[in-house]
């Protein structure tokens, strides 16, 4: 049976609260993720910390010092939806 969970290839710190993400099968794009700081990203409102994400390749996801991680799906979703509203703009 295949994986069908989204796996992040790569994500880079964009300033702030925004990652840039890169994902296995070629979809890419920055999220602002200031909005989730203090319920699903505890701890992790000073920027500093935010800044030490690292890549957790067990769960084809980020996490950050504190264990504090999201799941790819959601991350693939908000990038999905930003490009969605990006092209709708052009």
């Amino acid at each position: 049976m295949k994986d069908l969970t989204p796996k992040v290839a790569e994500a880079r710190y964009s300033g702030d609260y925004r990652i840039r993400f890169r994902f296995v099968d070629g979809v890419e794009g920055e999220i602002d993720l200031e909005p989730l700081l203090g319920t699903d990203v505890r701890g992790a409102e000073d920027k500093a910390l935010f800044a030490q994400f690292q890549l957790y390749p067990e769960r084809s996801t980020i996490f950050w010092p504190n264990d504090a991680d999201l799941a790819p799906e959601f991350l693939y979703e908000k990038v999905r939806q930003r490009r969605g509203r990006q092209s709708a703009a052009e």
